[in-house]
């Protein structure tokens, strides 16, 4: 284990050494893990075993110091390195210990596309300006508040839109997920952010150009599948060639995910309680764990303890 100091400092953990821990009662089976993966992200259940269950035991331990309700658990990250699964995933397995888990994604706070085309955003959908911040940060402040029924619209990826009149409803959840790329940022002058509102949170990290490739691929996927249906926005790229398919997601990265990575989303990379980094198979090889310099024990010692 290795240490790393600043404001906060991280245990650094290889992946060996965090799966000594164990993964206790937080297992799945093979054909659960397999209907929870996303596309083009080749998830193997030793991930759950080694990784994402030992994070789950440690982040019990935290809701038992907490006491809060409901726990929030924010999952950031760039596009294209598995935060949508990976949300999945942990949600399945906390919700193995009889209670109630739910996960929504930032996604359904973006601006419709109709606003978006009317201030010329469209080409930065993703960038924290994209998103309603406001209606965000009531959900999440009623949401503290304990307000019993609440309600977040529904995105489509294939329409990449909102769908009107379509909404998920988030009653009373005991632990909640929030995803998205952009929740881990604060603010310049005091203002309150989404992040104020977490009680813990995770970065999924990774080299940019293995991102970069991941995001290709699943791009050439896309084409080849959604892309071909009429209703697909991106349904203009159905006849590409197999070249022109890889130059054109290629390009959408370079012009919009990455400067939106390296602007805002990695600057926040060390605000998070655990950043896992990928390697470029998908699987986490590194786990970093923060806590502060003033003295407090991380609840990574506890479990070891245990283990």
């Amino acid at each position: 284990m290795k240490r790393d100091r600043s404001t906060y400092f991280f245990d650094s953990f290889t992946r060996s050494q965090w799966a000594r821990f164990g993964a206790g009662t937080y297992r799945l089976s093979v054909d659960a893990l397999s209907s929870l993966k996303g596309i083009n992200e080749p998830l193997l259940i030793s991930e759950v075993d080694e990784v994402i269950g030992p994070l789950c035991r440690l982040i019990d331990l935290r809701i038992e110091e907490k006491s809060t309700c409901p726990f929030v658990i924010a999952v950031s990250g760039s596009v294209a390195v598995g935060k949508s699964t990976f949300s999945r995933v942990i949600r399945a397995v906390l919700a193995q210990a009889s209670r109630t888990v739910e996960l929504v994604a930032t996604d359904g706070f973006l601006w419709p596309t109709a606003i978006l085309e009317q201030r010329d955003l469209m080409r930065r959908k993703g960038f924290p300006e994209s998103y309603d911040l406001e209606s965000m940060l009531a959900f999440l402040a009623n949401l503290k508040a304990g307000k019993s029924v609440l309600q977040v619209p529904v995105y489509s990826h294939e329409l990449y839109d909102i769908v009107p009149e379509q909404f998920q409803t988030i009653i009373l959840p005991q632990v909640l997920i929030f995803e998205g790329l952009n929740v881990l940022q604060g603010s310049r002058d005091n203002a309150v952010v989404a992040s104020d509102y977490f009680d813990f949170s995770i970065y999924l990290d990774a080299d940019q150009n293995d991102i970069e490739q991941w995001y290709v691929d699943r791009f050439s996927v896309l084409q080849k599948t959604v892309f071909q249906r009429p209703t697909s926005y991106f349904h203009h790229y159905r006849s590409l060639r197999p070249s022109e398919v890889r130059t054109t997601g290629r390009q959408i990265w370079r012009t919009i995910n990455l400067p939106n990575l390296l602007q805002n989303i990695q600057p926040t990379r060390e605000r998070a309680s655990v950043i896992l980094r990928k390697g470029r198979s998908h699987a986490v090889e590194e786990v970093l764990w923060r806590h502060s310099v003033e003295g407090d024990e991380a609840p990574v010692t506890n479990l070891a303890r245990e283990s």
